[in-house]
């Protein structure tokens, strides 16, 4: 992708949002039928790799789609056996006569996933720490398989860029890629962005983005982990593992955010920290972000994301244009408001991660096109750009961030691999420092 001057990057933005929206559009519309999906066989088997509390709820989600695909999970994955056992035993007890997976389909370890594309699956569902998306990512299509990976799906410009390079690979195989922002699949955002679209609040000049909360959850070091499983364990709170929690959560706000304006930013700047979130347990991520996201027509995102408890929490993305404004929940209604006239309620229908499974078998067993990567990579790409700026203090501009060379794994996927980020003699870990830490 070329994004060598501001106009070119804003015309390969709109159309390639407007691609996927259309591609969004015509799941959300599909007829609901039985039938044999492409493999030309009744079951559609599936391997989990990542057997958090996501995976276990797509994992669900997708034994309970409404399509009438006859799903069944074949094989399951995770860096660590007790994720494995505990997601085995969920999932058997709510779906026993759905779940086949003997001991020989159990895999463990940083390339357990590997092992699980050698089986008979369909379709794979990447829901593990997004530090490892893009290599799983790129092994699933180069196996033929189709995939649902969970958002974001990179957490730098390199991991980007690699997951863009595999999606055009999906595309020309024809395989089915759905990527984890699930609000595209909720009621009140699909209602609510077709009326942006058709003009009911006028030209949109800005969007405010929220992910406030009080943070998440926090695993202690144990005595015998090496600094990688530690890490991994405990990957929220390392970059290369979860991008930071701008990357991590406030890419669902982000991506409605781009979808409300048809395009991707052409430069960002802000400022972040850790205020509060500040021992070693914490690793090395902010605990807020601020940003202030410019695109190519002058419309701006003004984006705010804590993790600090007892203050003012909010999920939700606003839209603000010159005949009037539409305010979204993320887990509750939406409301317009135009002038001189009652503000439009639209309540939020069923929960959008079932819907966005649903669609997703449907248009498997229908032979329709389903694909989710673009707009995925744009959000998850708007999400990084963000952290360029709060990290560094800096203006960072769209098509420098995409082209930068950082990359921030490790040089080895093992158990024993030096990690980019070490604690100190302290236990703390170093962080980025606004007006040092480099840009890109």
């Amino acid at each position: 992708m070329n994004q060598g001057d501001k106009s070119a990057g804003a015309g390969w933005n709109r159309r390639s949002f407007l691609q996927a929206s259309s591609l969004a559009a015509a799941a959300g519309t599909l007829p609901v039928a039985r039938g044999a999906h492409a493999a030309g066989d009744d079951a559609i088997k599936i391997a989990l790799v990542g057997c958090g509390g996501r995976g276990r709820g797509a994992v669900v989600q997708a034994l309970n789609n409404a399509a009438g695909a006859n799903v069944r999970l074949v094989a399951l994955v995770d860096a660590f056996r007790d994720r494995v056992d505990d997601t085995y035993r969920m999932v058997s007890a709510r779906h026993p006569d759905r779940v086949d997976v003997p001991e020989e389909r159990k895999f463990t370890g940083l390339d357990g996933y590997e092992r699980a594309l050698e089986c008979d699956v369909d379709l794979v569902q990447l829901c593990g720490p997004p530090g490892f998306r893009p290599a799983q990512f790129e092994a699933a299509v180069a196996a033929g398989k189709h995939v649902f990976m969970e958002k974001p799906v990179a957490t730098d410009a390199p991991g980007v860029r690699r997951v863009m390079a595999a999606n055009e690979v999906a595309k020309e195989k024809g395989l089915l890629v759905a990527v984890g922002h699930h609000l595209r699949h909720e009621v009140k955002h699909v209602e609510s962005l077709a009326r942006i679209h058709d003009g009911a609040i006028g030209r949109v000049e800005y969007v405010r983005a929220y992910f406030n909360s009080t943070g998440v959850w926090v695993r202690n070091r144990q005595p015998d982990q090496s600094e990688m499983e530690y890490q991994v364990r405990n990957w929220y709170y390392f970059t290369w593992l979860s991008g930071d929690h701008i990357v991590e959560q406030h890419v669902h706000d982000l991506d409605i955010g781009n979808w409300i304006l048809q395009a991707t930013p052409v430069q960002a700047q802000g400022s972040g920290g850790r205020q509060v979130r500040i021992g070693p347990e914490y690793g090395e991520i902010f605990d807020h972000h601020t940003v202030e996201f410019t695109y190519a027509d002058g419309s701006r995102m003004f984006s705010y994301c804590r993790h600090i408890p007892n203050c003012w929490n909010s999920f939700s993305q606003h839209a603000h244009g010159t005949g009037g404004s539409v305010h979204i929940e993320g887990h509750g209604p939406a409301e317009l408001r135009i002038a001189d006239q009652e503000p439009i309620r639209i309540e939020r229908g069923p929960a959008g991660h079932q819907r966005h499974q649903n669609h997703l078998f449907a248009a498997l067993l229908e032979g329709q096109p389903f694909n989710e990567g673009d707009f995925g990579a744009s959000a998850t790409m708007t999400a990084i750009l963000g952290r360029m700026a709060t990290y560094s203090g800096q203006v960072v501009r769209w098509q420098d961030a995409l082209n930068s060379q950082i990359d921030l794994s490790p040089s080895r996927m093992t158990w024993d691999a030096e990690m980019p980020v070490q604690p100190g003699p302290d236990g703390l870990y170093p962080c980025a420092i606004p007006g040092v830490t480099p840009a890109v």
